[in-house]
């Protein structure tokens, strides 16, 4: 049985205890800083399937001269002991190295360092079909489907984002079809949004992110996403599928409309303010998956014992991971 350590098998180490530990992760993050005397040190970000930590790796360290030549994205092997600072686990490394993926699968690790959902990637993907199949205007769905088409290879494996939520393989299918669900579980309840618009609108909504991202084990943002993001990459593909697929000037600009808008708020990237009926409806679906995405993931991921959470930047808060006690009150 293999000694290296997951990140879940880490965090439940109890923070009296400085265990030592060998474990193979991915390079999220990295990033050069500088302490109060002046010399430089690492802040990383390591991870597997089942989370991730920070640690540091400073200037006159062994680990620094292994990480500070390391891309993001690689595969490293480290060991070190388990600490704690400020209630956070923030691991003291000791040794690292970076190895190919094929060692890292020779180790038995290699299927240890890629976070999917727990739902299958097929039936995410048939889901997406049928949604796609559910848009009843015809040119409408030639657009979502010419846009499909030309990103499927991609669409069935991307993250969704870089850390915020549903950062993982096949995470953007998963944020889709979760906001599918629940777009057509609602539309009842809203005659006033027009359903095949709304059903476009989240199928594509996020589309961009299949530019604004590269990286085969760890998203980063490509030159492409710097420069432009992916508001306005998804503009881009959304209207050129619109013009070949002969969709109307109305429905043409209704939808793109909610690419620009999805994000809610100017100051989260949207390009304007959701001003129509289905636009605000996507963008509300958006907020509350990408919210719920978070708390799923925090719950999947979350140590045995553990009763908080490390605090999540998207909620701006640690989340209670214990269940309601349902138990009768006493008499």
């Amino acid at each position: 049985m293999s000694d290296y350590r997951t990140v879940q098998e880490l965090k439940s180490i109890s923070p009296e205890i400085a265990a030592p530990f060998r474990g193979i992760y991915i390079l999220k993050r990295k990033e050069t800083r500088t302490a109060k005397n002046g010399n430089p040190f690492l802040k990383v970000e390591l991870g597997d399937a089942h989370g991730s930590f920070n640690a540091n790796a400073f200037g006159d360290s062994p680990v620094f001269e292994a990480l500070d030549p390391a891309a993001e994205g690689c595969i490293v092997r480290v060991s070190g002991k388990t600490e704690h600072f400020n209630d956070l686990f923030s691991p003291k490394l000791q040794a690292a190295e970076v190895i190919d993926a094929a060692e890292a699968e020779a180790e038995g690790m290699l299927r240890q360092l890629v976070e999917v959902p727990p739902e299958p990637a097929a039936e995410l993907w048939a889901d997406l079909v049928e949604g796609i199949a559910a848009i009843g205007h015809p040119q409408l769905r030639d657009t979502v489907q010419r846009v499909i088409d030309e990103t499927e290879q991609s669409f069935r494996t991307a993250p969704a984002a870089i850390s915020m939520h549903h950062a993982y393989r096949h995470g953007l299918l998963e944020h889709t079809v979760h906001m599918l669900r629940n777009c057509r579980a609602l539309l009842p309840l809203y005659p006033q949004v027009d359903p095949d618009l709304a059903i476009a609108g989240v199928i594509v909504h996020d589309i961009g992110k299949l530019e604004e991202y590269e990286g085969e084990f760890s998203a980063k943002t490509s030159r492409t996403g710097t420069l432009q993001g992916h508001v306005v990459l998804g503009f881009r593909i959304v209207r050129k599928a619109a013009l070949q697929s002969h969709l109307n000037a109305d429905l043409t600009e209704r939808l793109e409309h909610i690419v620009l808008s999805h994000q809610g708020e100017l100051a989260w990237g949207a390009a304007a303010m959701a001003a129509t009926p289905e636009a605000v409806f996507v963008s509300m679906i958006d907020n509350l998956d990408a919210k719920m995405g978070m708390v799923q993931r925090a719950l999947r991921n979350a140590g045995e014992g553990d009763e908080f959470s490390e605090k999540l930047l998207g909620l701006q808060t640690r989340l209670l991971l214990t269940p309601p006690d349902k138990s009768a009150a006493p008499a």
